[in-house]
């Protein structure tokens, strides 16, 4: 394993976070929007981008194994240190650099694609909530004593006739 092998590898993985972030940054704007076909566009987006990310996971596995294998260990046991350890000075800065990179764009699509989430689930709630105001079917809720259950409706059928 080269320096240029570890190096080439971050910045795929790099290449492919900054991705994932343009994503769902545009994904948040979507919703904000109320864009479905943009919302649904970006989705789309997420998908290919997750599935070349599988490629990059493998790749990662494999210089991960490889690396076990020159140290005699296992592979879980590999971390950044081996992997920057026979590296010149400069590419081990390097190396170090992307990985903190890599994790604070990782972090950073993970929060972002969590607000998604939340401002999805709020839009579905309003629309559920206005569905029943408009078709007039009670809802359970808080109220100043504290729960109210939905109304139940009174159906008598008389099972005679």
């Amino acid at each position: 394993m080269t320096g240029t092998t570890v190096l080439g590898h971050l910045e795929r993985q790099l290449a492919s976070a900054r991705r994932l972030l343009g994503i769902v940054l545009a994904q948040t704007e979507a919703i904000k929007a109320q864009d479905v076909e943009g919302v649904l566009a970006r989705l789309a987006d997420m998908q290919t981008e997750l599935a070349g990310r599988h490629v990059l996971e493998v790749e990662r596995d494999t210089i991960i194994r490889d690396a076990a294998t020159r140290a005699h260990l296992a592979p879980e046991s590999v971390d950044l240190e081996l992997l920057a350890a026979g590296l010149e000075p400069a590419e081990n800065e390097r190396v170090r650099a992307m990985s903190a990179e890599l994790r604070g764009l990782l972090t950073e699509v993970g929060r972002v694609h969590e607000q998604n989430r939340v401002l999805i689930r709020q839009e579905l709630a309003f629309l559920d909530h206005l569905m029943r105001v408009l078709s007039g079917t009670p809802q359970a809720g808080y109220s100043q004593r504290g729960f109210d259950p939905a109304p139940q409706s009174v159906n008598v059928v008389d099972a005679r006739a």
